[in-house]
C-alpha cells in the first residue's frame, strides 16, 4: 500500500532509525508546565504510532482531512509516527505544524534537530522548525519559522493568524546540503537558532547563516517542526535547551 511507502523507505535509509485524536483546548495542554519534552530515542508510545501528546495544526484546516499514525490507511493527508530515533512525517496536500507541550523556549535557549528530506522529485517545498509559538490551535495563532528547501535554500517567516511576512526571502547559503542528481535518496540537513539577549541566530550544519536582532519577533513560546504539502521527512533528533543548561553542562 502507498502509505506504507514512508515506513518502509525510512527504516531501510535510516537503518537505525486511526486518526490522531488533539486535545480541543491547548491552553489546559499549556498549563501542565512539568510536562517532559519529547525524546527522539525514547518515545512515550511505540514505534509507528501517534507520537504521545504531539499535535498537528494545518494553514487550513478541514474536517475531511485524515490525519493519523495507521499505515493501512492509503494515501492519508498527513502521516506521523514515532521512527526511532525520531519522527517521520509525510504530507499530500496540507501545509502545517506539528509540536509538544512540553517543548518551549523562554529566554536564551538554544534549538538543535538533525532532519533527512526524501526525493521530493520537482517539489521545492519547504521543511524546518518554528518557535514562539503561542495560540497554535487558534485562528490568532503566532509563530517565527525557518525552514529549507530541496534547492539549497533557507527562508525564515513570522505568522501571525492567517498573515505571514517574510523577516528573510529565500535565501542560498553554502552550508545547506541541497538535493542534486548525486543525492542517494536523501539528504541531510541539522538546523539551529540561538536566542541570546536582543539577538537570534539561524545555522545550518553548525554554520551560521542569517543573524539579526529579534525586535519584534516572538520567541518565547512553543517550539516544533513545520512542514510544507508534498514533503516526506524524518526527524531523528529535536532538542530545545535552556542557556544555562548549556553553560553547565559544558563547565
Amino acid at each position: 500500500m502507498k502509505a506504507l511507502l514512508p515506513v518502509c523507505t525510512a527504516l531501510l535509509l535510516l537503518s537505525a532509525c486511526t486518526n490522531a485524536e488533539t486535545p480541543a483546548n491547548e491552553a489546559e495542554m499549556a498549563q501542565e508546565s512539568t510536562m517532559a519534552a519529547p525524546d527522539a530515542l525514547n518515545p512515550s508510545t511505540p514505534n509507528l504510532s501517534w507520537p504521545g501528546d504531539w499535535q498537528f495544526q494545518a494553514d487550513s484546516p478541514s474536517d475531511e482531512m485524515v490525519v493519523t499514525a495507521d499505515t493501512n490507511i492509503v494515501d492519508p493527508d498527513v502521516y506521523f509516527t514515532n521512527m526511532t530515533p525520531g519522527w517521520h512525517v509525510t504530507m499530500r496536500q496540507p501545509r502545517g505544524i506539528f509540536w509538544h507541550p512540553g517543548s518551549r523556549g523562554e529566554g536564551d535557549y538554544s534549538i538543535s534537530s538533525n532532519m533527512f528530506l526524501f526525493d521530493p522529485g520537482t517539489r521545492n517545498e519547504g521543511y524546518g522548525l518554528f518557535l514562539g509559538g503561542s495560540n497554535l490551535a487558534d485562528e490568532n495563532q503566532e509563530y517565527l519559522y525557518f525552514l529549507l528547501r530541496r534547492s539549497g535554500q533557507f527562508l525564515i517567516k513570522l505568522r501571525n493568524g492567517a498573515e505571514t511576512a517574510e523577516v528573510v526571502g529565500w535565501t542560498a547559503h553554502e552550508a545547506i546540503n541541497a538535493w542534486t542528481d548525486e543525492s542517494e535518496g536523501m539528504i541531510e540537513n541539522l538546523f539551529g537558532v540561538q536566542t541570546e539577549g536582543d539577538n537570534i541566530s539561524f545555522s545550518i550544519n553548525g554554520q551560521t547563516v542569517h543573524s539579526m536582532e529579534k525586535g519584534d519577533l516572538p520567541t518565547d513560546g512553543l517550539v516544533g517542526f513545520r512542514m510544507n504539502h508534498g514533503v516526506n521527512a524524518h526527524i531523528s533528533s529535536f532538542d530545545v535547551t535552556p542557556a544555562w543548561a548549556a553553560e553547565a553542562a559544558a563547565e
